[in-house]
C-alpha cells in the first residue's frame, strides 16, 4: 500500500495513538508530583490519569455482522432515527441515525461498511452539548462519503461536543475502506450521525446501546 495509507497511522495498541501525548504528559506531571512529595496533588492527578487512559482505550473488535448490514461507526447510545429530505453527498431522502458518545464510552470510530470514500468534507461551528438536535447542523463536524461495491452511497458525520475540540478522520478520496476497521476519533464526547439509504431495514432503536464495528445499525435492501 502506498505510504499515505491511512492504516499506517494506527498501528494497533491498547491505546489510541492520539491519545498518547495526553497520557505521556500526565503521567510525567503525575510523577513529577510524587517525586516532590506532594501526597494530595499526586493522587489527583493519578486518578486523572487513568480516567484519561480509560477514556482513549482502544479495544479490538470482531466485526461479525452479515451481509448488507451496517454496523455502528461508534460506541454510545441511539439517540434519534429519522427520515431526512438529503444530507451533504446524498441530495435525496436517507435515514438518519444518531449515536451520543459519553465520556465513558470508547471514543475510537470505525467504518460501518466497506467501498470506497469519495468525499471528507470538515465544517467549523459551535460546540453545543452533542445530544442536543441542533448539534448537527450547528457543531463543528466532518463528513465522510463512502460508496458501497454496488454502488450505494453511505455517509457518516463526527460532530463535536460541548468539551470535544479535535476531530480525527484519517482516510482521503479515493482510499479502499474495510467494515470494521478504525478510521479516526472524537476526543472527549460527542456524536456520530450516519445516513443510510431510506429504504435500509433498521435494526435498533432509540435508547439502544451500540458498539462501534460490532452492532449492526441497518441492513440494505
Amino acid at each position: 500500500m502506498e505510504s499515505r495509507d491511512f492504516r499506517c497511522k494506527k498501528d494497533h495498541v491498547p491505546i489510541a495513538r492520539e491519545g498518547i501525548p495526553y497520557l505521556v504528559g500526565a503521567m510525567f506531571i503525575t510523577l513529577v508530583t510524587a517525586v516532590l512529595g506532594l501526597t494530595f496533588p499526586t493522587l489527583l492527578l493519578l486518578a486523572a490519569t487513568l480516567l484519561m487512559g480509560h477514556f482513549f482505550r482502544d479495544p479490538e473488535r470482531m466485526t461479525a455482522a452479515g451481509e448488507g448490514e451496517i454496523v455502528s461507526p461508534a460506541d454510545g447510545k441511539v439517540i434519534a432515527i429519522k427520515r431526512v429530505e438529503s444530507s451533504h453527498f446524498q441530495q435525496r431522502p436517507c435515514m438518519k441515525i444518531s449515536i451520543f458518545m459519553s465520556i465513558f464510552d470508547v471514543h475510537v470510530n470505525r467504518i460501518p461498511y466497506s467501498g470506497t470514500v469519495q468525499g471528507v468534507y470538515y465544517k467549523k461551528g459551535r460546540f453545543l452539548a452533542a445530544n442536543f438536535t441542533r448539534a448537527s447542523g450547528e457543531n463543528e463536524q466532518n463528513w465522510l462519503w463512502i460508496k458501497t461495491d454496488a454502488g450505494v452511497d453511505i455517509a457518516l458525520t463526527q460532530v463535536a461536543g460541548l468539551i470535544a475540540r479535535r476531530i480525527v478522520c484519517w482516510p482521503r478520496p479515493g482510499d479502499r475502506v474495510i467494515r470494521g476497521e478504525r478510521f479516526g476519533m472524537i476526543r472527549f464526547g460527542s456524536r456520530v450521525d450516519v445516513y443510510v439509504p431510506e429504504d435500509c431495514q433498521v435494526l435498533v432503536s432509540q435508547g439502544d446501546n451500540v458498539f462501534a464495528g460490532e452492532t449492526p445499525l441497518c441492513r440494505l435492501k
